[in-house]
C-alpha cells in the first residue's frame, strides 16, 4: 500500500499538520473519535477545554494574537451545537477559525439517531462556508479550501462536518499548494482613482478625523496607521473591536467612540469636516456618536463591500485590503498640519479626563484598571469580557505595544477567559490578562481547570457586585425597576480558584490593589483576584 494511501482521520491530521497548526482546542465525543485516534501520533498539542463553546473563544483568542485561523475541534450533536455561540462570535467580529466536527454515518444522517444535528444547518448564518465531507477522496481539497476562505478577504469561521464512518475510509494524501475558488475572490488592491480622491479629500481637509476599527489588525495595518496619523497629523479613535491599535498614549489618539465611547472621541466625530473609517464595521453602538454629518466627507476603507454604506452614508468608497490601501495612500499624500484642530480635541479630552472617586468599603474599578496600567508590560494582552468590566475596562486601560480582545459584534458573556488561555498558548512571553464579571465569571471559570491542566499561565481578575450591572443598568435608566439582576448566591471565587489549585487574592480596598496586582503579574502559574465592586458603579456614560 502506498504510503499516501491513509483514513480521511489521519489525512485530517496531515492536512492540519501542512497548514502549519501547532495547537487545536477542543473536547472529544464518540463521533470525532477516529480523528482523535490519529491526532495522538502527531506533534500537534491539543488543548483540551471543560465546554465546546470554550474551544470555539480559545481558537479566536488564537487566531487575534497570531493572524492564523485558529482551530476547534467537537463532536457531533450537542458537541456541536455547543459551538455555536463561539462561531457566531467569530463571524461577527471576523475572526478566522476552522471548526471540525464529528458526524453520525453517512446513512444515519436525516434518521434522527443518537447525538445527530444538522450542523450545517444551524451554521449556515454564521459561517464563511460549510462543508460536509462525503466524498473521501475531498478531504485534502476541502480542508484547504476551509484555511483559505477562513484567512482571506474578510476573514471569518469555516465548518468542516466530517461522518464518523467517512473518517475510517482510506484516501489518497495530496495536500494542494494552492487554491483557486472561482466564485471567491476578494479585492485586495485599492481603486487607484478612490486613493487620489481620499488623498485630495484629506489635502482640502481643516477638520480631519480617523476612526479606526477591527480591520486595521486583521490586516497587519498598524504600522501604515502610525506613519498615515503623524505624516498629515490626523487625530484617531477607535471602535471597541479597534482598541489598542495605536499607542493609547499617544499625543493624537483621543479614545473610543459610541454610546460607550468618551467625550473626546464623540465630540471628534461631531464636528470633524472628513471622517476617514478603518476596517469598521459601525455597528449600532458606534453609530449612535455619528450624528448631523450631513455636510461631512466620509471615506470608508474595508475588505468587505457589503459593509460600506451599510449603516452610514458614504462619500468615497474604497474597497481593499486596509495594508495595501495605505500603503498607496502614503505614496501619494504629504505631510499636513492641523494644529487648531489637535488643540481643540486635546483641550476636550484634559476637560473631560476625571480621576476616579475613591469608594468606601468597595474598590473603583476603573481606579483599580489605571493601577493596573501602571504594572502591566508594554506589550501585555488584556482581553475584556461583556457587561459593564468591557466598558470599564475599554476606557480605563492604556496600552503602548499590547493587545486589547473583546467581543464586540456578539457580545458574548463568557468569553474572556478562554480567549486568553488562546492568545496566552499563541503568545507565551507575553503577559495577559482576562477582566470579566461575576455574571460572566459563572459561565467560563470550569475553564480554570484547562489553564492548570495545560500549564497555561493566565491571569483573571473578577469585579463583584452580585448583579448583572449593566442589564442592572439599562433597567434603571428605561424602567426604573429591576428584575432578574440580582445574582446573589454567586460563588466566591477566590474559594473556586483555589479548588482548581489556583492561587487567589481578595481586594476589598483599591489601597491593597497595588501589591495584589504585582503578586498576580509577578506569579508563574494562573492567578486570580477578586476584585469587590461598588454596586452602584455605573458603566454607561
Amino acid at each position: 500500500m502506498s504510503e499516501n494511501i491513509m483514513t480521511v482521520a489521519r489525512a485530517m491530521v496531515e492536512c492540519l499538520k501542512a497548514e502549519g497548526v501547532k495547537h487545536v482546542f477542543g473536547y472529544p465525543g464518540a463521533a470525532i473519535c477516529p480523528f482523535y485516534d490519529e491526532l495522538i501520533s502527531s506533534d500537534i498539542e491539543h488543548i483540551l477545554v471543560r465546554h465546546e463553546v470554550n474551544g470555539g473563544h480559545a481558537a479566536s483568542g488564537y487566531a487575534r494574537m497570531t493572524g492564523k485561523a485558529g482551530v476547534c475541534i467537537a463532536t457531533s450533536g450537542p458537541g456541536a451545537l455547543n459551538l455555536i455561540t463561539a462561531i457566531a462570535t467569530a463571524y461577527m467580529d471576523s475572526i478566522p477559525i476552522v471548526a471540525i466536527t464529528g458526524q453520525v454515518n453517512s446513512d444515519q444522517i436525516g434518521r434522527d439517531v443518537f447525538q445527530e444535528a444538522d450542523i450545517t444547518g444551524s451554521a449556515e448564518p454564521f459561517v464563511k462556508h460549510s462543508y460536509i465531507v462525503k466524498d473521501p477522496s475531498s478531504i485534502c481539497d476541502i480542508i484547504k479550501k476551509a484555511f483559505y476562505i477562513a484567512e482571506t478577504g474578510r476573514p471569518g469561521p469555516v465548518l468542516i462536518d466530517v461522518p464518523m464512518d467517512v473518517q475510517d475510509m482510506e484516501c489518497e494524501f495530496f495536500y494542494p499548494e494552492k487554491v483557486e475558488i472561482r466564485s471567491y475572490k476578494p479585492t485586495t488592491e485599492g481603486n487607484k482613482l478612490q486613493i487620489k480622491r481620499v488623498a485630495d479629500a484629506i489635502l482640502k481637509a481643516d477638520r480631519p478625523l480617523i476612526c479606526a476599527g477591527g480591520g486595521v489588525f486583521l490586516s497587519g495595518a498598524k504600522d501604515e496607521l502610525k506613519q498615515l496619523v503623524h505624516i498629515c497629523n490626523i487625530p484617531v479613535i477607535n471602535t471597541m473591536m479597534g482598541l489598542s491599535n495605536i499607542d493609547m498614549s499617544d499625543e493624537l489618539y483621543f479614545g473610543m467612540m459610541g454610546m460607550h465611547g468618551v467625550k473626546a472621541a464623540n465630540y471628534a466625530v461631531s464636528h470633524c469636516d472628513l471622517l476617514i473609517l478603518l476596517g469598521a464595521r459601525m455597528g449600532d453602538r458606534a453609530v449612535v456618536a455619528l450624528k448631523d454629518l450631513k455636510n461631512t466627507t466620509i471615506i470608508h476603507i474595508d475588505i468587505d463591500p457589503a459593509e460600506i454604506g451599510k449603516n452610514v452614508e458614504v462619500t468615497t468608497p474604497v474597497v481593499g485590503d486596509i495594508k495595501k490601501i495605505l500603503t498607496q495612500l502614503l505614496a501619494v499624500i504629504r505631510e499636513e498640519k492641523h494644529t487648531e484642530w489637535i488643540n481643540e480635541l486635546s483641550e476636550i479630552r484634559s476637560s473631560s479626563e476625571t480621576v476616579p472617586e475613591t469608594r468606601k468599603d468597595a474598590v473603583n474599578p476603573k481606579q483599580f484598571i489605571q493601577t493596573l496600567n501602571s504594572h502591566i508590560e508594554k506589550d501585555a494582552v488584556i482581553v475584556a469580557d461583556v457587561g459593564s468590566n468591557q466598558i470599564w475596562t475599554a476606557n480605563n486601560i492604556r496600552l503602548t505595544e499590547g493587545r486589547f480582545l473583546t467581543a464586540g459584534g456578539m457580545g458574548t458573556m463568557g468569553y474572556s477567559l478562554p480567549a486568553a488561555i488562546g492568545a496566552k498558548k499563541a503568545c507565551p512571553d507575553r503577559q495577559v490578562v482576562a477582566l470579566c464579571g461575576d455574571g460572566s465569571m459563572q459561565m467560563q471559570f470550569m475553564e480554570l481547570a484547562t489553564a492548570v491542566q495545560h500549564g497555561i499561565n493566565v491571569k483573571l481578575v473578577v469585579f463583584v457586585n452580585n448583579y448583572l450591572g449593566m442589564v442592572r443598568e439599562l433597567q434603571d435608566k428605561l424602567y426604573s425597576r429591576q428584575i432578574a439582576v440580582d445574582i446573589t448566591g454567586s460563588p466566591c471565587f477566590d474559594m473556586i480558584a483555589q479548588a482548581y489549585g489556583i492561587k487567589a487574592e481578595n481586594v476589598t480596598d483599591i489601597s491593597q490593589a497595588d501589591q495584589a496586582i504585582r503578586n498576580m503579574l509577578s506569579s508563574d502559574r494562573p492567578y486570580l483576584l477578586q476584585v469587590f465592586v461598588d454596586k452602584e458603579e455605573k458603566s454607561i456614560i
